[in-house]
């Protein structure tokens, strides 16, 4: 009868002590993932094929751009050493991240307050300007002339809602993609396109178009997209921007994405 009370309490402690790891599985599973990432130590990044010199593919396939290497430099001082980008449309970038199909959104994606409805955006890191981009023969020289012409813009963007409202008159055909506008404008589809400056310089160069008008967008800068409810990951990301801000990290990449394009200060080592 003491050899059976014995192998009772043994058996009520192997128990309890399994009960005790099992509990702690949890803890220790969010010790390793703090960040809420969809894979610990592995970001899944929604971004677009097609935003030279931003984000875009070479012909090796492989994801390349400003805000691709800004962006992978800023998950290694996370301590994040896989970072894997996938191309969507952009108008599908911000609900995939926000229902969790990625863990970021980064496409040079304007801070707006529409937006931050649907997700949480870190701190700026990039400014610029709008374009307007003609062929040499629509006679196109400003945005007065864009009244009644056809305009295209990519669906989703600050492309998209300035001219909405600055642009009245005009006739706006949407697209998924740069690729498919700057097509259609050489094809005689459209009379112009309305897209990033930095962009618009690099098809300008390759299909001899012609910049009828340039628009400051300092007032919604880019910045990384995360769903809500991350507040760890999005403080963590915060403070790796600035600190690739203030070791001249992010001065380095845009003298080589942007050559020769105006740098706002306020991104500098000094201003930090």
């Amino acid at each position: 009868m003491k050899s059976h009370n014995i192998l009772f309490r043994m058996a009520v402690a192997l128990i309890a002590s399994a009960s005790i790891v099992t509990l702690s599985i949890p803890a220790s599973a969010a010790d390793n993932n703090p960040y809420g990432l969809i894979e610990p130590g592995h970001m899944r990044v929604a971004s677009l094929g097609d935003a030279k010199p931003y984000t875009f593919t070479d012909a090796a396939g492989n994801f390349t751009g400003f805000d691709i290497e800004f962006f992978t430099n800023v998950a290694h001082r996370l301590g994040i050493k896989q970072v894997d980008f996938i191309g969507q449309d952009f108008s599908g970038i911000l609900p995939a991240v926000a229902n969790g199909q990625y863990d970021a959104g980064v496409a040079a994606i304007g801070i707006t307050p529409e937006r931050a409805k649907t997700v949480d955006f870190t701190t700026g890191y990039l400014a610029g300007y709008l374009s307007v981009l003609t062929r040499s023969d629509t006679g196109i020289k400003s945005v007065d002339a864009l009244a009644k012409r056809r305009l295209g813009v990519v669906q989703g963007t600050l492309q998209e809602s300035y001219a909405v409202k600055h642009f009245p008159q005009t006739d706006l055909v949407r697209f998924p993609d740069n690729n498919a506008a700057i097509s259609s404008l050489n094809n005689g589809t459209l009379d112009a396109v309305f897209l990033d400056y930095e962009a618009a310089k690099s098809y300008a160069d390759r299909f001899k178009l012609v910049h009828a008008a340039d628009i400051p967008s300092f007032d919604a800068p880019a910045g990384i997209a995360i769903a809500k409810q991350k507040p760890q990951l999005k403080a963590a990301l915060d403070k790796a921007i600035k600190e690739a801000m203030q070791d001249g990290t992010w001065k380095r990449l845009y003298e080589k994405w942007f050559p020769g394009s105006p740098m706002p200060k306020q991104y500098l080592p000094d201003a930090q």
